[in-house]
């Protein structure tokens, strides 16, 4: 079980990261790669993933012997360059430490020892290994990140704004719960307690890593915890027309098309001219949409307005693609 322990400081000062952090995102997908995280259903992903690493990915594997990441790797940042500048920032005693934690007496690579040294080329090649990884594992995918994370930073923030923090963070892992200022994330693994302290605590979604969650916590400053969110299966990249094609398979042309239209408001009259349907075609479209969730209708006087729903605008975003 994780408990993360809270004061009435640390609750002021938790607050969800307000964009995606590309390197952490590329740890997990990486550390659910090698762990074979995730069971079958990850198996294709992984497959493809493992196969199309460069050779210059080859030294994040050093770093991480037995699936033991040195915490240094775990860092918030808008961009891969930005992620690098955080990591090369740490101090050399705590690289030193946390090598040494993750090799234990096993013989290190002869580059770590050159990164335990402090040696400049050894970070160059992390630094390498770093951007290739991202290069094929993350760029592909990157937009369906950013469009998951801000579904997720809408969702705590309503939760937030409606109930509070507490309900929040329970929101985010079914079946744990605040009590008595801690928060117990039961199954979580490895068994452990956070002291926040008053540093306060970030919030991460990860759409890469289906078993969490995974805590940074560097004294000095706030604790990061990592938690599964997303559909439930890694993003994948598609081709933009197979995409297109696969939806309307799905939807219809017709009423993939309404779903397109309606990412701005429609009467049901306006949306049967747009679509050159019907009244009565329009309406049954938007009706299928509602009860699936991707679309809204409201009533004023003898007038109806359909709208797009946040996950309407996720599915239709393979379209747009």
């Amino acid at each position: 079980m994780l408990r993360v322990h809270f004061t009435a400081e640390d609750f002021a000062r938790t607050r969800f990261a307000g964009r995606p952090a590309p390197l952490q995102e590329l740890h997990a997908a990486m550390t659910t790669a090698t762990t074979r995280s995730g069971g079958p259903l990850f198996a294709p992903w992984r497959g493809r993933v493992l196969r199309s690493l460069p050779a210059a990915s080859s030294p994040l594997a050093d770093l991480v012997p037995a699936g033991r990441p040195p915490s240094f790797l775990d860092v918030l940042g808008d961009t891969v360059d930005d992620g690098f500048e955080h990591i090369r920032a740490t101090s050399p005693v705590l690289v030193r430490s946390e090598l040494e934690r993750v090799y234990g007496a096993a013989p290190a690579p002869r580059w770590i020892r050159g990164l335990h040294a402090g040696d400049e080329t050894a970070w160059h090649t992390v630094r390498r290994a770093q951007q290739a990884t991202y290069e094929t594992v993350l760029a592909p995918v990157w937009s369906v990140v950013q469009d998951l994370h801000r579904e997720e930073f809408t969702r705590y923030a309503l939760t937030v704004a409606e109930h509070g923090v507490a309900a929040a963070l329970t929101g985010l892992a079914p079946g744990s719960r605040v009590h008595e200022g801690v928060w117990e994330w039961p199954g979580a693994a490895p068994a452990r307690d956070v002291r926040l302290d008053g540093r306060g605590l970030v919030v991460l979604p990860t759409f890469h890593h289906p078993a969490g969650p995974l805590v940074q916590d560097v004294p000095g400053h706030p604790a990061v915890l990592t938690y599964p969110a997303g559909p439930g299966l890694p993003p994948t990249a598609q081709d933009p027309v197979v995409a297109a094609e696969a939806l309307a398979a799905v939807l219809g042309r017709t009423r993939l098309d309404a779903l397109r239209l309606l990412a701005e408001p429609h009467t049901t009259t306006s949306l049967a001219l747009a679509l050159h349907v019907s009244n009565a075609t329009a309406s049954s479209h938007a009706a299928a949409l509602r009860s699936a969730g991707m679309a809204t209708t409201t009533r004023a006087g003898r007038s109806v307005t359909h709208r797009r729903t946040a996950l309407g605008t996720l599915v239709a975003g393979a379209w747009a693609r």
